[in-house]
């Protein structure tokens, strides 16, 4: 193997009935030889725009008073030529039909990351997974994914897919990035106009990756990989 790659997940409003439209998935992944580098020059920007160093990272914390931080973040990521993103983005959460396919929404919520992450892993890496902590539920199901992730790519022993973790995003900044850029994505299918800021963190990640957001992009690209999903069509 030609070593180990992190990914580091979270998500933005997944939940059933929260009277968002759109779901949005995000996981940066970065080798583990690099990520304390990575981390260092979080914490430093943090130092040079006045941030607590103990202050998390998040979406919904972006204003017009931390634009610039937030902005320098992003060009971290795309500066930094050995991280790397990839986006599941769900539209419309009610077009979602659970009852056709014998499954609850947390069953779809789970299919989305294995969705997400199965085209993440490759065969030259070892890999191992972190996710924002979702419930006092998440063990037993990041056991299952883990389990179905590592049966797709017959890795029957757990020697290339090492674990998937819970954690607590406010302990882990890679995650915290992960936030930023899935709540850019979520956002942006919300289409909500109230913050400026927000938009203008939207239209920076736009001109660094090249894209709209809006479309998926071929699944070979890399740096900044998006799935749109849509739901089956009826026979």
């Amino acid at each position: 193997m030609n070593g180990l790659i992190h990914l580091y997940c979270d998500e933005s409003c997944h939940l059933e009935k929260d009277r968002q439209n759109a779901m949005a998935l995000g996981a940066v992944s970065c080798p583990a030889d690099v990520r304390k580098r990575v981390e260092r020059a979080i914490k430093s920007l943090k130092k040079a725009y006045g941030i607590p160093t103990s202050r998390e990272i998040k979406w919904a914390q972006i204003s017009p008073s931390n634009l610039a931080f937030y902005r320098k973040l992003i060009d971290l990521f795309f500066d930094e030529s050995r991280l790397g993103f990839r986006g599941v983005v769900v539209p419309d959460k009610n077009t979602l039909e659970h009852a056709r396919f014998d499954q609850s929404h947390d069953d779809f919520y789970y299919k989305m990351w294995w969705l997400l992450l199965t085209r993440m892993i490759d065969d030259e890496h070892g890999f191992r997974i972190f996710v924002d902590i979702k419930d006092t539920h998440s063990a037993v199901k990041l056991t299952k994914l883990h389990e179905v992730l590592c049966n797709a790519h017959y890795d029957f022993d757990n020697s290339r897919i090492k674990n998937i973790e819970a954690v607590h995003s406010h302990d882990v900044v890679l995650v915290q990035m992960a936030d930023v850029l899935a709540g850019a994505l979520s956002h942006l299918f919300r289409r909500i106009d109230g913050s400026k800021a927000k938009q203008a963190l939207i239209a920076h990640v736009q001109t660094r990756s090249g894209l709209t957001l809006a479309k998926s992009t071929p699944p070979a690209v890399r740096k900044f990989n998006l799935f749109i999903w849509q739901p089956q069509e009826r026979a």
